[in-house]
């Protein structure tokens, strides 16, 4: 199978390159200056010229606080960007599958959200990105969205590295512990991808298309999420601080963060056999690759 990733070296991206390339699959990630999301016509002639087998679209703008300054980019890029790629699967006459996020729904809900709850995104982040599934679906009806969340991984900046730099230096963080989520490795996502991208290929029922939630199992705060990370470090010899767990008032930020940001991922289970490991699981196997640059 041949997998053409959009962008260079995201988490998902980087991810998908390993898990990809050790299964014997031929993953292409194809990025600026050759894919410029924000450039439409960049988009169908780097496609084109890849050959895929399959689409996988990762890039994406996603910082979430500068969004809410740049709202013109993050459109751009989210929206337009992810219409552009679905233009190019369907030229291709190709499968392609969106990464989402959870930030498309609002967090007020007192349950896990499902695909079909009505989303609801709090700022331009989550508006762009729901606009970017909304091109794919409606631009290309041999897609799959996958709404991901709070990822992490070897590569990359993510909360995991942040976590153990602040802790070779501070005894104590304060973590918010008032949002809640499922913390996502991006190599369990690239399995995930592979998994679906394979369905997709060898059976054309629409069940396998449409929108789904792809993450761990297992949930946590954020502050939940810092304790595992420091315990895990500490086992390993690495760097460890306590935990002051703290309200999203003592933390504030530009763009709002959803207070509930659990996916119930029954419906990938059923229909594409995809379940993620528990992220503590998860967090191990990350944390095992990362202890030697945190000592």
């Amino acid at each position: 199978m041949k997998i053409a990733v959009t962008g260079k070296v995201g988490q998902v991206v980087t991810s998908l390159i390993e898990r990809g390339t050790a299964a014997d699959h031929e993953v292409v990630a194809i990025g600026r200056p050759d894919l410029d999301l924000a450039d439409p016509a960049s988009v169908m002639r780097a496609l084109q010229a890849s050959t895929p087998d399959v689409i996988v679209s990762a890039a994406a703008y996603t910082a979430v606080d500068k969004a809410e300054s740049e709202n013109a980019l993050a459109y751009a890029v989210n929206g337009t960007g992810a219409a552009a790629v679905a233009k190019a699967a369907q030229a291709l006459g190709v499968p392609l599958i969106h990464i989402s996020t959870d930030y498309v729904f609002d967090g007020t809900l007192d349950r896990p959200y499902v695909e079909s709850d009505p989303t609801a995104p709090t700022g331009v982040y989550g508006l762009s990105k729901l606009a970017g599934e909304h091109a794919v679906l409606e631009g290309h009806d041999n897609s799959a969205v996958l709404r991901v969340a709070w990822v992490y991984s070897p590569f990359g900046g993510n909360f995991v590295k942040t976590m153990l730099r602040l802790a070779g230096d501070r005894d104590e963080l304060g973590v918010v512990s008032d949002q809640v989520g499922n913390p996502t490795s991006a190599l369990a996502i690239a399995d995930g991808i592979i998994k679906v991208a394979g369905n997709m290929l060898s059976d054309d029922s629409p069940d396998l298309r449409g929108v789904f939630h792809m993450t761990a199992r297992g949930e946590g705060s954020w502050a939940d999420f810092a304790e595992a990370i420091f315990a895990a470090s500490a086992a390993r010899g690495g760097p460890s601080a306590s935990v002051r767990h703290i309200g999203t008032v003592d933390y504030p930020t530009p763009a709002t963060r959803p207070a509930n940001s659990r996916l119930d991922c029954s419906l990938i289970a059923q229909v594409h056999g995809v379940i993620l490991p528990d992220w503590r699981i998860s967090l191990d196997d990350v944390m095992d690759r990362l202890q030697p640059a945190s000592r």
